[in-house]
């Protein structure tokens, strides 16, 4: 077992750990093995994913794939375009679909063997419309970037006895459920879910709200505060509930949404335990015994820094930090041309 985080800054590399390499010029270039396959779309020549060589071994490949192997670099996992052009993107789509549901019908991996996928992530930075998509559970396993939105809800006391402002702010902070598979009992954002590929961040955060923490989509929508995004890039581990060794890039949108005291979330589905209203203080020594699942740990430091909890003047490791918490991704995030 690991030891805890020190500080901030370990905090914020346990969730961006893959190492800071070229991966879309040299693959995994500080070990010979392994070295990642990307994955291209059709008549463009980035890639918009990596695949370990453990996932090309095994996934049940069809016709609309061609794959290079260990004689090339790079070694590719090509997406074939059956349209002949006339239309790339319903061509991906139906090579994914049809490759997916032949990996779950043959039990290939752990992260699809739970139930079939249904909800699909967008391939972003794809040049097509309408969108490529993807199976959620299969996005780890084809290393797209995933993208979240991400809601932190706090409130402010008016208590004589906490004149200090990070004792006046308190936020909500829920326990995942101990059945989940990935992070099972771990804390969390407020509100949090993946963007389905037909809807906006906000969206997301709308029925997010609802479905976990009861909160009304009239008050979402009144107060609920776009401030900005996150970005990592981070290798599976056993808590992701995922195969080890995967690479994953991940966007985080984030929200605020301040609160009266009248303002209770309470868990509707299964995905949460309980909510805890916890002080800064509270919430600093839960991070650094380790008890946040790693991106929410990530999401919680760039509040502090917006809050001006974290400052230069009090942490050295200030702009390391920010840094890290903006990573340039080895996958396109806009068609670009």
């Amino acid at each position: 077992m690991s030891s805890p985080p020190k500080t901030y800054l370990d905090l914020i590399k346990a969730c961006d750990n893959f190492p800071y390499i070229d991966i879309s010029q040299t693959p995994y270039a500080e070990s010979p093995d392994p070295v990642f396959y990307q994955l291209l779309l059709p008549n463009d020549p980035r890639p918009h994913g990596f695949l370990h060589p453990s996932v090309v071994v095994k996934m049940p490949w069809t016709p609309s794939f061609s794959i290079t192997h260990q004689d090339t670099r790079p070694r590719t996992v090509q997406v074939l375009d059956t349209s002949d052009g006339a239309d790339p993107s319903s061509s991906c789509n139906a090579a994914f679909l049809e490759l997916i549901d032949k990996a779950f019908s043959f039990r290939t991996f752990a992260s699809l063997t739970r139930r079939r996928p249904t909800e699909e992530y967008r391939v972003m930075g794809a040049k097509y419309y309408p969108p490529v998509r993807m199976k959620r559970a299969a996005a780890p396993l084809f290393g797209i970037a995933c993208r979240g939105a991400h809601m932190t809800v706090y409130t402010r006391t008016a208590s004589e006895e906490e004149e200090e402002e990070e004792g006046k702010l308190k936020i909500w902070v829920p326990r995942r459920s101990a059945h989940l598979h990935t992070y099972p009992g771990k804390l969390d954002s407020t509100i949090a879910g993946g963007i389905r590929a037909d809807e906006s961040p906000f969206e997301c955060i709308v029925h997010e709200a609802d479905e976990e923490a009861s909160l009304p989509e009239s008050l979402v929508r009144q107060r609920a505060r776009p401030c900005g995004a996150i970005t990592y890039v981070c290798t599976s581990d056993a808590g992701s509930g995922l195969e080890d060794g995967l690479m994953a890039s991940g966007i985080l949108y984030l929200y605020d949404m301040e609160v009266d005291h009248t303002v209770v979330p309470k868990p509707r589905d299964e995905e949460v335990q309980e909510f805890y209203l916890l002080d800064v203080q509270q919430i600093k020594e839960a991070m650094l015994r380790g008890e946040f699942k790693p991106n929410c740990a990530s999401v919680m430091i760039d509040f502090f820094i917006r809050h001006g909890i974290i400052t230069e003047d009090n942490e050295p490791d200030y702009l390391d930090i920010i840094t890290r918490l903006h990573r340039t991704l080895p996958v396109p995030t806009t068609p670009g041309v």
